[in-house]
């Protein structure tokens, strides 16, 4: 198979996909149940994408100066901090981080 071939089929998959999303009916969605597995999924891959890019080398995992830029962005998070702030905070805490040698 080659990459575009690849491509292809994923491309038809995803238009099939949604397709068959607009084909369920509204009131299947509009359920209590189907809304709280949609926005526990979204979480759930959100943290996994979170973790990936912070642990996550090529096939390696790393602990570097992202990890405690995480915790800082979490503990700013828990604290209230606006969105900005959380995400300067943990670049600062990296940057810092990082000038005194611990980077990868």
């Amino acid at each position: 198979m080659t990459m575009w071939t690849a491509i292809l089929i994923a491309s038809i998959i995803c238009v099939a996909l949604k397709t068959v999303g607009y084909l369920i009916p509204p009131r299947w969605l509009e359920a209590p149940r189907p809304m709280r597995i949609a926005d526990l999924l979204t979480v759930a891959l959100l943290a996994a994408l979170v973790a990936v890019q912070t642990l996550g080398a090529g096939q390696a995992i790393v602990i570097d100066a992202r990890v405690p830029a995480l915790i800082v962005a979490a503990g700013l998070l828990l604290l209230r901090a606006p969105f900005l702030v959380v995400v300067a905070g943990a670049a600062l805490a990296a940057a810092v981080l990082r000038l005194v040698g611990w980077a990868a």
